[in-house]
C-alpha cells in the first residue's frame, strides 16, 4: 500500500519549506504539480519521477495522485499551504470518491498571505479575513456578498487572485464596495511574488489603488487594512503597516 502526501511548497524558495515537507518530498517515488511550483523544488527532486499538470487541470492531477498513491509513495506539491486556496481539498474530495483507503497526509506551509504580510510588517495582528476574487469557482454575486459582509467588520481582509488579464475589473469592483466602509486613507499593501525573483511591495492608500490598480496582478497579494491599520512611517521613510492587537490599551510602552 502506497502514501499520498499533500504537500505545501510555501511561497516559493526552498529555504521557506518545512522539515517535514522536505522528508516527504525525499520519500516520494513520484512528485506531481503544477511546472511553476514543481521548479522551485528541483534541487530536492533528483532522481524522483516528475509528473508536469497546468493550471486548470487540478482533477485529473488529483486522480493521477490517486491512482499513483495505491501502490506507490507519491507527493502532491501545492504553493503557499495546500488547504488554502490549494490542492487539498479537490485531493481529499477524489480519494473520498474512489474510497482510497492509504495513507494520506497534508503537510502545511506559510500561506501566501501570513508571507506578504511579513514583508509589509503586521498587517494581520488580529481577527482577519482572507478572500479571493477569483469567480471561476465561485460566482461572482457569491464574492461579493462575502466582501460586503468582511468589510463591515472592519478588520484586515487579505485579497487572493485580485486581478488577472481575463477578469480584470474584479479588484475595482471589490475596491468599490470597500469604499462604503472604509475612508479614503485606509492603508493598503500589495506584494508580488512574495519571496521570489521578482519581489515588490507597494504601501498606498484606498483612494490611490482605487485611481490605478493596473500595478496588481494574478501574482499578487492585496492586503486591506482594517479600522485600526496605520501606516509606521518616520519622514519620509515607510516602513510598513501596523495593525494594533490592544496592548496599547492596557499597556503603557
Amino acid at each position: 500500500m502506497g502514501i499520498l502526501y499533500i504537500v505545501s511548497t510555501g511561497p516559493g524558495g526552498i529555504e521557506y519549506l518545512t522539515p517535514r515537507a522536505s522528508a516527504a518530498l525525499e520519500q516520494s517515488e513520484y512528485v506531481i504539480g503544477n511546472r511553476f511550483y514543481i521548479e522551485h523544488l528541483s534541487p530536492l527532486l533528483d532522481g524522483k519521477e516528475i509528473i508536469f499538470s497546468s493550471m486548470g487541470a487540478e482533477v485529473e492531477r488529483a486522480q493521477r495522485a490517486a491512482e499513483l498513491a495505491r501502490d506507490h509513495i507519491v507527493s502532491m506539491v501545492s504553493g503557499g499551504d495546500a488547504g488554502v486556496y490549494g490542492m487539498a481539498s479537490i485531493v481529499l474530495e477524489v480519494l473520498e470518491h474512489a474510497g482510497y483507503d492509504g495513507v494520506v497526509e497534508v503537510i502545511p506551509g506559510i500561506t501566501a498571505a501570513t508571507m506578504a504580510a511579513s514583508r509589509l510588517g503586521s498587517p494581520l495582528s488580529g481577527d482577519y479575513v482572507t478572500l479571493s476574487l477569483s469567480d471561476l469557482l465561485t460566482p461572482w454575486d457569491v464574492i461579493e456578498k462575502r466582501l460586503e459582509l468582511a468589510f463591515q467588520m472592519e478588520i484586515p481582509v487579505a485579497l487572493y487572485n485580485p486581478r488577472s488579464r481575463g477578469r480584470p475589473h474584479n479588484l475595482g469592483k471589490a475596491l468599490d464596495i470597500l469604499s462604503r466602509y472604509r475612508t479614503k486613507d485606509t492603508p493598503i499593501g500589495i506584494v508580488k511574488n512574495a519571496s521570489r525573483p521578482g519581489e515588490e511591495m507597494f504601501i498606498m492608500t484606498l483612494a490611490q489603488l482605487a485611481d490605478n490598480d493596473d500595478l496588481v496582478d494574478m501574482h499578487s497579494i492585496v492586503i486591506i487594512g482594517g479600522a485600526e491599520s496605520r501606516v509606521w512611517q518616520r519622514g519620509d521613510d515607510v516602513r510598513g503597516i501596523i495593525t494594533p492587537r490592544g496592548y496599547h490599551n492596557k499597556y503603557k510602552y
